[in-house]
């Protein structure tokens, strides 16, 4: 880097004496173990069909040098540009520079896209965000994520805690590792420290300024990714000419990894097209054809299906978008009607929300929605016999006639399709804290006993409701561990008259959108150990347990992040992770997020063997949050480093 800090970078270059275009992942996920076995099924893929694939490990992570920062602060994104330069410099390179990533990597490649390298010609972006804020691990309607902030600070906290690796950082290893975990601060404190949209979520939104994006941009989401919303901004916002969009069904994954819910594509079969014609300017002829003839959103409506927390593969269908806002899409208004519902949730309702960000495991997905609906207001609306069935693509909007008892609150919606069974599948959500009901900037109480009219959009869905189906709108007042709960617990009146549900209807098109079946490079050949416990003997993914005389509820989480792992180089990795949500059910403030992590890595060749434990938590009281976190650190069985912090953050918005 410009001052002196090597990263740590891994290139696959093909077998020619031609410059070729490069391809950068940018994120500091370890590239020598985390997401090795991922990078090995798409850098070469890529290298052997001429390009250059670079995979560089963030400053402060992995073998990279430096300290670690927040999230996309202002060193790593000044790094990543000056990365993108350093590509477009070397002999083996032609000049032009693609960006691709999932998650934080496509939040990069978005975020340095914006600051316009000139190299940098074209981005794939994939289930990343354009608003850090409230499409993100943080907040959502103004609300903490009381799981997504608690569970994401938590796995990044043992994550940077973690070593170099002597076999690749050399005897160095040790000077790094120390440096690093003497600069470390666990993140949820400038997270939860921040709770309106300020300067410090601006920085990492896209959505500030989308025309500084320059190079072309292919975004691609799931619609059980929490972050599918970023698709259909980019392409509604970015010039027509250097943006296409494909929205699957696919959870927080790569779409041609076979990881359910499917059908996978063949997503790099579709990017290099992406790359062929942005960096290599190959036209139609050389057979692929004109990838910017593509309609501008590719999008997958769901057909019904029964409640289920993984799914292989979903029925439906691809459909074509020409433009979005979409000519086939026209907003259909449901008025609710009835006398009004006083709505009290208990503090548990929310346990069947299902995981934040789903990644393909067998209890990712919401189950049967019936408890949930029992603590909600439900206004159903049936889909005719003798009709079509109502097909949406895009965002519901959710208007509501409430009158609050406190001056704060919050508000949770979800759609369901109810099934002639009465099993009730959720379809899509959304949620609002009252007190940024006007603006996501600023906080403002609620008029207590007054009539006031709140708005707010669900997460972009595509979904088919058959004949005989009915369509619910579902109103809660709490949703945990989703949203952390506002100390006023008193709920709202909801006056049905006055507040509507509109949905996105889509107008039936028979439409010509394939893909290929996915095609990957050979695997890295990672090998996972039997476990010695029987399946009985294994820990359940997700446990809820109800102690009845308390009135007490948990949620234990075991997230699968993938147990231990021999890699062919001789690193045997371990990682153990449990999450656990408690709350009472008549008491917001009983509210308590808690994650405990294990990592060992081992290298008997090297007779290096080191450990990583952390315990991070957050509890709060009606003024504050508060958090607890405890990292030890041993090699060789000896505790090198050891710190715990403790913090009180005064509750503004949150």
């Amino acid at each position: 880097m410009p001052d002196g800090t090597p990263l740590y970078a891994r290139v696959w270059r093909p077998v020619t004496d031609e410059p070729v275009p490069a391809l950068l992942e940018y994120l500091p996920h370890r590239l020598t173990d985390a997401t090795a076995p991922r990078d090995w099924q798409r850098h070469p893929w890529y290298a052997g069909h001429g390009y250059a694939s670079v995979r560089v490990d963030v400053r402060g992570h992995g073998n990279s040098g430096g300290l670690p920062g927040d999230a996309y602060d202002a060193t790593e994104l000044a790094d990543g540009v000056a990365v993108v330069h350093w590509l477009a410099e070397q002999e083996w390179c032609t000049g032009r520079v693609g960006m691709f990533g999932i998650s934080w990597g496509g939040t990069n490649s978005l975020r340095i896209a914006a600051l316009a390298p000139e190299p940098l010609k074209a981005v794939v972006t994939v289930c990343s965000t354009d608003d850090r804020y409230d499409n993100d691990v943080h907040y959502l309607g103004g609300s903490v994520l009381g799981a997504g902030m608690h569970a994401w600070a938590a796995a990044l906290l043992a994550s940077v805690c973690r070593p170099p690796d002597p076999r690749y950082a050399g005897e160095e290893w040790r000077d790094l590792w120390a440096r690093r975990l003497e600069a470390v601060e666990p993140l949820v404190h400038t997270w939860l420290s921040h709770q309106t949209r300020d300067d410090h979520w601006r920085h990492g939104s896209v959505r500030e300024d989308y025309g500084a994006i320059e190079a072309a941009v292919l975004a691609v989401g799931g619609w059980h990714d929490p972050y599918r919303d970023t698709v259909l901004r980019l392409v509604e916002h970015l010039p027509r000419d250097r943006v296409r969009g494909i929205i699957g069904p696919w959870s927080h994954q790569y779409p041609d990894r076979g990881l359910p819910p499917g059908p996978a594509i063949g997503f790099l079969q579709e990017t290099l097209r992406w790359w062929d014609h942005h960096l290599k300017g190959a036209a139609a002829s050389d057979g692929a054809g004109d990838v910017m003839a593509e309609p501008l959103l590719r999008a997958w409506i769901s057909e019904s299906h029964p409640p289920a927390t993984v799914y292989e593969e979903l029925p439906g269908r691809w459909v074509a978008e020409p433009s979005w806002p979409s000519p086939h899409v026209a907003p259909v208004t449901y008025g609710f009607g009835g006398e009004p519902v006083v709505v009290a949730s208990p503090q548990q309702t929310g346990l069947d929300a299902g995981r934040f960000l789903p990644s393909g495991n067998d209890a990712d997905l919401p189950p049967d929605q019936r408890d949930e609906d029992a603590h909600s207001a439900c206004f159903d609306f049936p889909v005719p016999l003798d009709g079509e069935p109502i097909e949406i693509l895009g965002r519901p909007r959710v208007t509501l006639r409430l009158m609050a008892p406190a001056p704060t609150g919050q508000v949770a919606v979800r759609l369901c399709d109810i099934a002639p069974d009465g099993s009730s599948t959720l379809v899509t959500r959304g949620a609002l804290n009252l007190s940024a009901r006007d603006d996501r900037d600023r906080s403002a109480d609620a008029q207590v006993g007054a009539r006031e009219d709140v708005d707010l959009e669900l997460n972009g869905i595509g979904h088919a409701f058959p004949p005989g189906h009915r369509v619910r709108l579902a109103v809660s007042s709490a949703y945990w561990p989703w949203l952390w709960p506002r100390p006023d617990a008193a709920g709202f009146t909801l006056d049905p008259v006055g507040s509507s549900l509109t949905l996105p209807v889509r107008a039936h098109t028979d439409d010509a959108v394939a893909f290929e079946e996915p095609e990957q490079s050979a695997p890295l050949g990672v090998s996972t150990p039997a476990p010695l416990e029987t399946p009985e003997e294994a820990r359940p993914e997700r446990l809820v347990l109800r102690d009845v005389a308390k009135g007490e509820w948990t949620l234990r989480v075991d997230p699968r992040h993938g147990g231990t792992r021999v890699y062919p180089d001789g690193l045997e990795y371990t990682e153990d992770a449990v999450e656990t949500y408690t709350i009472t059910e008549d008491d917001p403030l009983s509210a308590r997020a808690r994650s405990e992590w294990h990592i060992r890595l081992h290298r008997p060749e090297l007779a290096w063997d080191v450990t990583v434990d952390t315990r991070s938590e957050i509890t709060c009281d009606a003024d504050a949050f508060h958090t607890s976190d405890e990292v030890v650190c041993k090699e060789g069985g000896e505790v090198v480093f050891h710190r715990t912090w403790e913090k009180r953050i005064p509750r503004t918005t949150g």
